[in-house]
Parts: structure tokens; C-alpha cells; sequence
């Protein structure tokens, strides 16, 4: 019979490790980030951005699966740091998630990086 169950009980839950380099942070999404799991991501990001840390580098190396609501929270988020005059990059991407923001045209609005250390060099400090 079939595997998954409806409530999508066998996903790879999203766990959000954010640790501070100095002015910036690093959030680091694994798992699957979608409709179901999208709001934890959210809301560390956003507690983040209420401690003053307007520069964010979202390493990707844990994360598994980006759906559009997942895109839209970093799309978002994105969008009201460069309101504020920071910044966000993306670094160490699996080559599935690499390939949504690529099919999206996100991509082109993202600064992406091969690794995370490359992503906080080019960030301005202050």
C-alpha cells in the first residue's frame, strides 16, 4: 500500500540552526522546507532581523527540498532586508534546490555562493 501518510508524517522535519558572525548571521534551513515546515524558517529569520541583524547568509547545505512557499519566504525576506539596507545571500546549495531557483528566475535576484565562508567575505561589515 502506499508509504507516505496524508499528514506527511515521513518528511524530513525542517530544523533552523542560526548562529551570529559578528553584524551578520548564518541560517541554516535542513530538510524539507514547504507549505507544511515554510513558518519556522520564517520566523527565525525574522527573529534575526528584530535583533538588528540586517546581513543573512542562509546556508543551504542541509536543505533538501524548496517549495514556492519555502522560495517565498526567502524571496520575502530578501526583499525587507534590502528595504533596510541589508543584505542576503545564499550559499552551499544541493543541486535540487539550486535547480527551483533556477526554473523560477529566483536565482537572478538571489547572490549566490559555492560556500558559506565566500558569502559572509563578500558581505560589508560594519
Amino acid at each position: 500500500m502506499g508509504r507516505g501518510m496524508p499528514d506527511g508524517s515521513d518528511r524530513r522535519q525542517l530544523t533552523v540552526d542560526v548562529r551570529r558572525v559578528g553584524s551578520s548571521a548564518v541560517v541554516a534551513p535542513g530538510g524539507e522546507l514547504d507549505h507544511h515546515s515554510a513558518e519556522k524558517l520564517r520566523e527565525s529569520l525574522d527573529a534575526c532581523i528584530a535583533e538588528g541583524c540586517n546581513r543573512i547568509v542562509v546556508d543551504c547545505s542541509a536543505l533538501e527540498f524548496c517549495d514556492s512557499t519555502g522560495l517565498n519566504v526567502l524571496l520575502t525576506t530578501r526583499l525587507e532586508l534590502e528595504a533596510a539596507g541589508g543584505e542576503m545571500h545564499l550559499a552551499d546549495m544541493l543541486p535540487n534546490v539550486a535547480r527551483v531557483l533556477e526554473i523560477t528566475g529566483a536565482a537572478a535576484v538571489f547572490v549566490l555562493h559555492d560556500r558559506v565562508e565566500d558569502a559572509l567575505a563578500a558581505l560589508p561589515t560594519d
